[in-house]
């Protein structure tokens, strides 16, 4: 791999790892990608090898809210697309941008270290078919997915019975003949249950918290296409959805789910029907979390008790960069503190790209913190005033753009953010960028 002292290494060829590429190229930045599949789509490519995906796996978003902007989804695609569709919507988003041609596939990173300070270049290191390589990078930009690594917990007893996370789920076929067990009630952890429910000999799912339920559809639209037309303000935005809420889905806990500890939008919603159906036939039972295990049974924290032959650990997902030293990515608590959630306050030589997450931020949220990435490093190489802005901005301290929203204090929470307030920093800072290059 010749001359890539002046390019920047992309990690990466999932959907941010596409948009990333893009923007680079509209930008003029050269790069070269480096992706482990043989292919593009990430975890959307459940043959992937770090494809955390399943058979029943479809958005929780609708398709326009979900899209992007300058490559919409076609009207034959579902409002809320499976895998394999949105497999296919990847692939057909490289070909059109020329991607792919950019991109070294079959290729591990497995290391990425500093030659010195911001600017002086770094050492990348990969493996491929053909051996191990390394080269020096102007910089790099990680893009490489925050739902690879499972956030596996650790019970108090033996289990007699199979334990997987659900990353190891594939297919509704892994219930057969079992009573199982789901243990989260996240989006994953519902879509999973529904699946057990119908292929299982018995499904429960062992809740901590109680979760607010989103109906995919209202008034036979999708939900997350009805309303803001007319911005309000969170306490009264809140007040309005719960309202909402109630009418379309009722109470969760006439189904027995328990109540919420938290206020609406300081976690994920759960958007899904189907669970509060089951619930409300029996056909799930609904558990407190657990306490110990013992041979095929497991003792609940309320003094219940049921036996299994499967559980499948709904629990989430971990940040994980196993390539780079945490300190080199300012890691505070559970997620990188970073600048907007990609840029490092010290460094203009490696982001993070798409660690960021809010309900409703789509493939259009993170495709526009691309373009702000992209801009900024054409605006440094051209001496903008507005990067040089940026650049002394993202040196002061700084907090996450959360519109003043309280989230839980979990780690996949650490890098939440709201999405009107978070869209509304990149856009301003990626305008006043691009009216200089005018």
């Amino acid at each position: 791999m010749k001359n890539t002292e002046e390019k920047f290494a992309l990690i990466g060829a999932g959907p941010m790892g596409l948009a990333t590429a893009k923007t680079l190229i509209e930008q003029g930045i050269d790069f070269q990608g480096f992706e482990l599949h043989q292919g593009v789509g990430g975890l959307w490519d459940i043959d992937g090898p770090k494809s955390t995906m399943y058979e029943s796996a479809h958005l929780i978003s609708s398709k326009r809210m979900t899209e992007f902007a300058d490559f919409p989804m076609g009207k034959d695609t579902a409002e809320y697309p499976g895998h394999r569709e949105l497999k296919k919507y990847f692939h057909d988003f490289a070909e059109k941008f020329d991607l792919k041609s950019r991109y070294v596939f079959g290729a591990e990173v497995t290391s990425i270290d500093p030659l010195g300070e911001s600017g002086e270049g770094w050492r990348v290191c990969w493996s491929d078919l053909d051996g191990d390589h390394s080269a020096i990078f102007a910089g790099v930009l990680i893009a490489n997915g925050t739902l690879s690594e499972p956030n596996m917990p650790v019970f108090e007893g033996e289990f007699a019975g199979e334990i997987i996370h659900s990353s190891k789920y594939k297919s509704a076929r892994q219930f057969a003949d079992k009573r199982v067990l789901i243990v989260g009630a996240g989006n994953s952890g519902c879509d999973i249950a529904v699946d057990a429910i119908h292929h299982g000999i018995h499904c429960d799912i062992s809740m901590r918290r109680g979760y607010y339920f989103v109906p995919k559809y209202v008034f036979g639209k999708p939900a997350d296409t009805m309303g803001g037309a007319v911005k309000l303000p969170l306490w009264l935005k809140r007040k309005v959805d719960q309202k909402i809420l109630k009418w379309f889905v009722g109470d969760p806990q006439s189904y027995g789910f328990p109540k919420p500890d938290y206020a609406l939008y300081e976690s994920h919603p759960v958007v899904n029907s189907l669970i509060l159906y089951h619930a409300g036939h029996g056909d799930v039972g609904i558990r407190a979390d657990i306490k110990e295990l013992d041979g095929h049974t497991v003792r609940f924290k309320d003094g219940e008790a049921q036996d299994y032959d499967l559980i499948v650990t709904a629990t989430g997902y971990k940040l994980h960069y196993p390539f780079i030293r945490k300190d080199l990515l300012n890691w505070q608590e559970d997620a990188p503190h970073l600048f907007l959630n990609c840029m490092h306050p010290e460094r203009d030589d490696v982001f993070v790209m798409g660690m960021v997450e809010a309900t409703g931020l789509g493939w259009q949220g993170r495709h526009e913190q691309a373009e702000l990435v992209a801009s900024y490093l054409r605006g440094l190489r051209e001496g903008n005033s507005a990067a040089k802005s940026i650049q002394v901005e993202k040196a002061k301290e700084f907090e996450r753009e959360t519109g003043g929203m309280n989230y839980l204090k979990l780690a996949r929470m650490a890098y939440y953010v709201d999405k009107e307030s978070y869209r509304s920093a990149v856009t301003k800072r990626s305008k006043a960028l691009k009216r200089e290059m005018a």
